[in-house]
């Protein structure tokens, strides 16, 4: 098939253009050099030369501080960016699988999210995503709504200053001896290789509709960080933080876990524990050290 991977250059979308090339499919990726989702003419230019059989949408704007000062802005990529990218798959016969996020919910109910909870996001950046979801659903009947949590990958975060939580970690490890995290918020850390590998199987299906993906389980922070140190040897010490010590700048739900129940209702469901995830992408991470200085 022919894949159309927007922001084919991100964190996600690096592993996403990898997993379907390597499944044999015909990969072109599109960075914001390539295509500008706010605009429909430049959407629709760039998927009508390409004709693509499935639109991978993992552009946005991700920053959750940028969307709170500028939510016209982050409404222009997140929710009308969504609005032409549906609208244009469906005139072309595209089938869209559109990236959401954890971050559409407050956090409150304390148990994990199933696809039939109701949305109630607390920043710009959860209510733009969330408009972009209802866009997509009510422009196209083929779609894929995707809600991903706690993404890691070998591939820079720009959101993020360029370092994912396990990079920031094992910074701040070395740098420092010791380092503090919060214990009271909760989520999936989710392997962007293995999403990668599960839009990939989805995408070979025709049941459209709604699905959360993350790895099975859950942890906070502090717990995550703890088995960052313990998987990569480190002698680092991490202590919990007290309460409000890192207050955050815009409200964030603290509990962010999901629950892949479409995909298992579907038999669809490839995920492992987040731990899993975590060893392969350590073990990849420390080839790629060993390789360098061997080369």
């Amino acid at each position: 098939m022919k894949i159309a991977v927007i922001g084919a250059n991100g964190q996600l979308g690096t592993d996403v253009f990898a997993a379907f090339s390597n499944n044999g499919d015909v990969v072109r990726g599109l960075t914001h050099a390539d295509i500008e989702l706010s605009d429909q003419n430049s959407v629709s230019q760039a998927l009508n030369e390409f004709q693509p059989h499935v639109v991978v949408n993992t552009g946005a704007m991700h920053h959750v501080e940028n969307c709170e000062r500028e939510p016209e802005k982050a409404f222009a990529t997140n929710g009308i960016g969504a609005k032409n990218l549906a609208q244009v798959s469906r005139s072309i016969g595209a089938v869209l699988m559109h990236i959401s996020t954890d971050y559409v919910f407050d956090g409150n109910k304390g148990a994990p999210y199933t696809e039939s909870d109701t949305p109630l996001p607390l920043n710009a950046y959860g209510i733009t995503k969330l408009a972009g979801e209802h866009f997509v659903r009510t422009n196209t009947e083929k779609y894929f709504v995707v809600r991903t949590s706690g993404l890691f990958g070998k591939s820079p975060c720009r959101a993020k200053g360029g370092l994912n939580f396990i990079e920031l970690m094992l910074k701040l490890g070395r740098e420092r001896g010791e380092v503090r995290v919060v214990g009271d918020e909760f989520v999936t850390p989710t392997s962007t290789a293995e999403l990668a590998q599960q839009l990939v199987l989805l995408s070979r299906s025709n049941s459209y509709g709604l699905y959360h993906a993350t790895a099975e389980g859950s942890c906070s922070w502090y717990e995550f960080a703890r088995e960052i140190f313990a998987l990569s040897g480190s002698k680092a010490h991490v202590h919990l933080a007290a309460p409000g010590e890192f207050r955050a700048k815009v409200p964030r739900p603290k509990y962010s876990v999901l629950e892949n129940q479409a995909l298992k209702k579907q038999g669809l469901n490839i995920f492992k524990p987040w731990q899993e995830g975590l060893q392969n992408y350590l073990g990849q991470s420390a080839k790629t050290v060993s390789a360098q200085r061997n080369g």
